[in-house]
């Protein structure tokens, strides 16, 4: 069995026992389980790429799209916990972080000690990440930070917060801790449409001191860092899609025989088998760009591309898993009405569609077509 195979396995078993019994709970009460989320340490997924002499598991891409896709066939919002945590925070930290801040940091975030978060997003700034306007100004030892970040997922609870801000009219990179003074967790976020298993939160920097060994990088770097990390983001984000359209094509296939109308069974029906057949190929196709981008990571072309076609394959899955099932499809007993709304977040959150397909056609002019 290779190594993705078996990693597979080992999460559909520990899906099926940990996962699955209390999502619907935790959807219902918007409870973010820490200590369930802690135990995906136990299978070496916090740190899944991050560099072994630092407690990771050192995995490839694929490996990180199998597990966003396992885990949020049972709850995308837990999984959406977990992207921010592993690539978001973790990841960014691997990839850019100095020596001495892998070693500081790295090991606590991989064991599930501390929790991680990104901070980009503001309140009247998202896909328009330059226009943020958090500053840090440079001090003698120290930078002082001042402004609010807005919809950070894991912002409620995290030990360290991987943090953008604009430092003159560059964008720089900061980790902040809770001990840093002027840093607080502002308002909760609550009553989110899905993803509810997840919190979220506005991190707040009043005067805020972060020492200058806490700055990650050059002063100015924070371009080349999220252009490092943001194939990974999106195509991870993707995975979540994978996960919500499987759950949704099993939801129906298992439904449609067993519901009968008019003395058939509801496959019978061409209707039905519209909604079934339909998903099932256009799950197979997203899937099939989804591995094909995760194995060779060319570029932003696909990853936007893989995000794009996912986020729209699963909130479309998941309408039609509803449809199928009629008004089962509507209450929170059958699932498909929380993957429903899970699927939405798809659509905004790490990129909108619409900065997707921005983004895809500058790079296509850009490339002359070849692609």
């Amino acid at each position: 069995m290779s190594e993705h195979e078996l990693l597979r396995q080992t999460l559909k078993s520990f899906v099926a026992k940990e996962i699955e019994p209390g999502a619907r709970l935790r959807d219902k009460q918007e409870f973010f389980d820490l200590k369930l989320f802690r135990k995906l340490a136990d299978l070496g997924l916090l740190g899944i790429t991050a560099p072994s002499q630092y407690g990771g598991s050192e995995m490839d891409a694929l490996s990180a799209v199998i597990a966003h896709e396992e885990l949020s066939y049972s709850d995308p919002g837990l999984c959406l916990a977990y992207l921010a945590h592993a690539m978001l925070c973790v990841n960014n930290l691997a990839i850019n972080g100095s020596d001495t801040q892998k070693s500081r940091y790295l090991p606590k975030l991989c064991s599930g000690e501390f929790i991680g978060c990104m901070a980009m997003s503001e309140p009247g700034f998202g896909t328009d990440v330059l226009g943020m306007q958090t500053t840090a100004t440079r001090q003698e030892d120290h930078y002082l930070i001042n402004g609010r970040k807005m919809w950070i997922t894991n912002g409620e609870i995290a030990n360290i917060v991987y943090l953008y801000a604009k430092t003159g009219t560059k964008i720089s990179t900061f980790i902040v801790t809770p001990d840093c003074s002027g840093y607080y967790v502002g308002q909760k976020i609550k009553d989110k449409t899905g993803m509810r298993a997840s919190n979220t939160a506005e991190l707040v920097f009043d005067n805020c001191r972060v020492p200058m060994e806490n700055r990650v990088g050059e002063e100015g770097d924070s371009i080349k860092h999220m252009m490092r990390n943001l194939e990974l983001e999106r195509v991870t984000l993707a995975a979540i899609g994978l996960g919500i359209g499987k759950r949704s094509l099993d939801i129906m296939i298992a439904y449609a025989q067993q519901r009968k109308a008019f003395g058939q069974a509801l496959f019978e029906f061409g209707q039905i088998q519209a909604h079934i057949a339909d998903t099932y190929a256009e799950y197979q196709a997203a899937k099939a760009y989804v591995y094909q981008t995760a194995t060779k990571l060319s570029g932003r072309l696909d990853s936007d591309g893989v995000k794009l076609i996912c986020a729209r394959m699963a909130k479309k899955a998941a309408d039609s898993a509803m449809q199928v099932l009629g008004g089962n499809g509507y209450i929170a007993e059958f699932v498909a009405e929380r993957l429903w709304r899970d699927a939405k977040l798809l659509e905004i959150g790490g990129g909108t569609l619409e900065a997707h397909q921005k983004n895809i056609v500058g790079d296509l002019i850009r490339c002359g077509g070849q692609f």
